[in-house]
């Protein structure tokens, strides 16, 4: 068929995003411009604890687009308890979600 559609028994490439994710709550800042600016964000631990970050450095933000999903990618690094970790904050605008990537 032309231009691949119907092509292969799995459908289309879904794409991916290399490391571990974790779904996260971020409170974040939407400039006048329209830039999305990640705050603070709340993350579930392995305890079942819920767990505030306050400190994020953002060193870089790119959009992709992931199977077609826009998306806007963070490079942060966050401080928790004296400890530095760098990590992509990843957030879908269609669904209106965030994740956590560790790589």
């Amino acid at each position: 068929m032309a231009f691949g559609i119907g092509a292969g028994p799995s459908g289309p490439d879904m794409g991916s995003v290399r490391g571990t994710q974790k779904e996260i709550a971020c409170q974040c800042w939407f400039t006048s411009t329209g830039r999305v600016m990640p705050l603070m964000l709340k993350i579930e631990d392995e305890d079942g604890m819920i767990r505030t970050i306050r400190e994020i450095t953002v060193h870089s933000q790119e959009k992709k687009r992931y199977a077609g999903v826009p998306s806007i990618e963070y490079d942060c690094t966050l401080s928790f308890h004296g400890q530095s970790i760098r990590v992509w904050l990843i957030y879908y605008q269609a669904e209106n979600r965030w994740v956590m990537n560790f790589r």
